[in-house]
C-alpha cells in the first residue's frame, strides 16, 4: 500500500498559509507555516522556499487591501492598515493606555542605551525611576531582566524583547526611528499633558472661587440672630385682672424690651 503524500497545489498552498496566519493569535515563523504541512505536500522542492515565495506574493497581492501582511521580529502577520486606524480603533469602547513622560523616556532609553541598569536611566534622566514605571514595562512583556552586573548589590540589567519590537511593528532595532524622532513623538504627550495639568488647575480655581461665592451668598442671605428672635411680648403682657391706663400702656410701648 503506497503511503506517498500527493503534492499540493500552489494556489492550494497559499490559502493554507493565509488561512494559519489568520487564525495565529501572534506573529509565525518561516518554520512555524513549514511544518503545518506532511512530507511530500510541498513536492519535492524545498519546502521553506515555498513558504518564503507564498508570503512573497501575500504581502504583494495584499497592497490595495485594508489588511497588509508584515513581518515583525517574531515572524509574519497580517494587520490593518496603518493609516486605517481611526476607523479600526473605533471597535473597541476603551481608550487606549496613555504612557506618561517618564515611562517613555525611561523606555526610550532602555532601547537605545541597553544593556543598563535602573541607576543607568536615573542617572541619564537626572531623576529616580519609580518601581511602578519598571514594573508596568515588564508586564506589558517590553522589556526583561537579561543578567546582573557586576557591581555592589549585583543591580538587574533591563533590555527590550520581542514582543516590544513586535508592538512597534518592526524587525529588528535597526528599523527603529532615531532619538530625534523619538523626541518628536514624546513632545506631543508632554505637551497633552501639560495642558490636561493646566485646564484640571483651572477648572479648580474656578470650583474654589464658585464655592466661596456660594458661601458668601448664603452667609449675606441668613438673617441675623437678633432679626429672627421672635419680638418679647411680656413687657406688654398683663394679667386680666389689672387695669391698664393709657400712659402706663404707652409707657411700657415706649420702654426697652427686658429679658426675663
Amino acid at each position: 500500500m503506497s503511503t506517498e503524500v500527493e503534492e499540493l497545489a500552489s494556489e492550494k498552498v497559499a490559502q493554507i498559509i493565509e488561512a494559519a496566519l489568520l487564525a495565529a493569535e501572534g506573529p509565525v515563523t518561516v518554520d512555524g507555516l513549514f511544518k503545518l504541512f506532511r512530507d511530500g505536500e510541498l513536492g519535492a522542492e524545498e519546502g521553506r522556499k515555498k513558504v518564503r515565495q507564498v508570503l512573497k506574493d501575500l504581502q504583494a497581492n495584499n497592497s490595495d487591501r485594508g489588511i497588509e501582511l508584515v513581518q515583525v521580529a517574531s515572524g509574519y502577520r497580517f494587520q490593518a492598515r496603518q493609516d486605517l486606524s481611526p476607523w479600526v480603533s473605533r471597535l473597541w469602547d476603551e481608550k487606549p493606555p496613555r504612557y506618561t513622560r517618564a515611562l517613555l523616556e525611561t523606555l526610550a532609553i532602555i532601547t537605545y542605551k541597553q544593556p543598563v541598569t535602573r541607576g543607568d536611566i536615573e542617572q541619564i534622566r537626572g531623576v529616580g525611576v519609580s518601581q511602578n514605571i519598571m514594573r508596568t514595562l515588564l508586564e506589558r512583556d517590553w522589556i526583561k531582566i537579561v543578567g546582573q552586573r557586576e557591581a555592589p548589590g549585583r543591580p538587574a540589567i533591563y533590555g527590550t524583547t520581542k514582543a516590544f519590537l513586535d508592538y512597534f511593528g518592526v524587525r529588528s532595532l535597526d528599523q527603529l526611528p532615531p532619538l530625534d524622532e523619538i523626541r518628536e513623538m514624546i513632545e506631543p504627550v508632554i505637551e497633552a499633558e501639560k495642558a490636561a495639568a493646566e485646564a484640571a488647575a483651572k477648572e479648580m480655581s474656578i470650583s474654589e472661587v464658585t464655592s466661596a461665592t456660594e458661601a458668601g451668598r448664603t452667609a449675606e442671605a441668613a438673617p441675623s440672630h437678633e432679626d429672627s428672635a421672635p419680638a418679647d411680648d411680656n413687657s406688654l403682657a398683663q394679667s386680666p385682672d389689672s387695669e391698664v391706663t393709657e400712659g402706663s400702656a404707652a409707657q411700657q410701648a415706649a420702654a426697652p424690651a427686658q429679658d426675663v
